[in-house]
């Protein structure tokens, strides 16, 4: 029997086991499946408490349907039934210009109604079709803006956007590797206005055919995500070993063996998937393939505290008609946003109780991610009674803190990508999936750790069998 070894328990792990056993299953391949997590339940920064009614997110709130991976999955675990779909009012968002919260526009007329941009800034956003074409190379998110849209639309548009989804500098980003949809979308049709356009009338002669977009509605699960880490990790069973720190990765005759646990033993693999964060994979290769671990442990990561305050309804004067608000990096604020959480999902705080969730560091504030409980909640609250009017203390206060949250897609992401696959051809047998890599959303995991399982379990499986089942006859 074959055995894979999955280091990490996060989404990623568990999806990354889940598909291989489904895989192998029909390929007819015995496989055994251990995955090795170290802390005490799985899940990783993708967790939910459940405390006094209120469901409160440790980090991503839900997936966009717009995108097939994280349904899918849900499908094949038999938790269709338990997704739960955003609030209509989610589609309302709010970005801070001069200490007032000014609604995102989402089409053209409220585009050209919206107090967001000056004049002078909508007029620069029309001009987008005469910009320049991208230069050779790299290019971070921040001068794509100034050379398509301009630099108000850079600050208040695309900055606020890089902190609610890599709380990132877009003057660090990659944007081929952050938002590698959008530079597509200028190559292939020589503009972001053309392409709206090109792409919806597509759209009218091809239904079915999807918008330019990210699209789509958040949707999450009754009881929080917690529940699809659950539903993944009972399906798993004894497959899922918990406590059991892996510590490094070591070539056998046979393949491979992962020295984990507490005392620490040697487990053998045929093959290896690190489905953890790309520093700790750096270390579990360090012997392995030094220079592998080098690009592993130079993909940066930024480190952001989530402060979730519960408040009495009554005491938030502000009608929290949407999604929530995020603070451009330029109006000095020491929060990153605020989402109110009790308005997008219906079960997230009891009756007459409200549920807000403000993120706090980042990639150019890391320092204030690192405050203390006191000093964070004194910082939180003052924004709070700034923007909707909270003079009232919380009923509940929860903090949690990801020293190293969210990985940065920084310029030369792609070819560190390019030198780890090149690497990785050395080590057969060895395979990486996480968020650092290729997409930091709940769907990019499923859809890697489904690509990874199938790639793995096609590692191991003898050629003639796996080409006589997987043969269009």
């Amino acid at each position: 029997m074959e055995r894979l070894v999955v280091v990490g328990g996060g989404i990623s792990g568990l999806a990354v086991a889940h598909h291989a056993l489904d895989a192998a299953r029909r390929l007819g391949l015995p496989l055994a499946v251990t995955v090795l997590e170290a802390a005490g339940r799985p899940g990783g920064r993708m967790w939910t408490d459940r405390e006094d009614g209120f469901v409160v997110e440790h980090g991503p709130n839900g997936f966009l349907d717009s995108k097939p991976d994280a349904l899918e999955l849900a499908g094949r675990l038999n938790a269709s039934d338990r997704l739960l779909r955003a609030s209509p009012l989610a589609r309302k968002r709010f970005i801070c210009r001069r200490g007032r919260l000014r609604r995102l526009p989402e089409s053209p007329p409220t585009f050209l109604a919206s107090r967001l941009l000056s004049l002078r800034g909508k007029v620069r956003v029309l001009c987008e079709p005469f910009a320049p074409p991208p230069p050779d190379g790299d290019e971070t998110l921040a001068a794509f803006a100034r050379r398509r849209l301009g630099p108000e639309a850079l600050h208040f548009l695309i900055d606020p956007m890089v902190s609610g989804v890599f709380a990132g500098d877009p003057e660090r980003l990659s944007l081929r590797a952050a938002f590698p949809r959008i530079a597509e979308l200028e190559r292939e049709h020589g503009g972001l206005f053309k392409a709206l356009w090109r792409l919806r009338r597509t759209a009218r002669r091809t239904p079915g055919s999807g918008p330019a977009g990210p699209g789509g509605t958040l949707t999450s699960f009754r009881g929080g995500v917690r529940t699809l880490v659950e539903t993944l990790a009972a399906a798993l069973g004894d497959a899922v070993v918990l406590g059991a720190p892996a510590r490094r990765v070591e070539r056998t005759a046979s393949g491979y063996r992962v020295l984990a646990g507490t005392p620490e033993r040697a487990v053998p693999a045929s093959a290896v998937v690190l489905a953890c964060p790309a520093y700790e994979a750096a270390r579990m290769c360090e012997d392995l393939a030094p220079s592998l671990a080098e690009d592993l442990a130079a993909i940066p990561y930024a480190p952001v505290t989530v402060v979730a305050t519960a408040y009495a309804r009554a005491d938030v004067p502000h009608p929290l008609d949407g999604f929530g608000f995020l603070v451009p990096g330029r109006e000095g604020r020491p929060v990153l946003g605020t989402l109110w959480d009790s308005s997008v999902f219906g079960d997230r705080a009891p009756e007459g109780r409200v549920l807000l969730r403000t993120m706090v560091g980042g990639a150019r504030r890391p320092d204030l991610a690192a405050l203390p409980d006191r000093d964070l909640l004194e910082a939180v609250r003052a924004q709070l009674r700034d923007f909707l009017g909270v003079r009232a203390d919380p009923v509940r206060v929860w903090v949690y803190r990801h020293d190293r949250g969210i990985p940065q897609y920084e310029v030369g992401h792609g070819e560190r990508l390019a030198r780890i696959a090149d690497a990785l051809r050395d080590l057969p047998g060895l395979f990486l999936c996480h968020n650092a890599y290729r997409g930091i959303a709940l769907n990019d995991c499923a859809r890697e750790a489904r690509a990874t399982a199938e790639a793995a379990v096609r590692f191991l499986t003898p050629p003639a069998t796996f080409e006589d089942k997987e043969s269009p006859a």
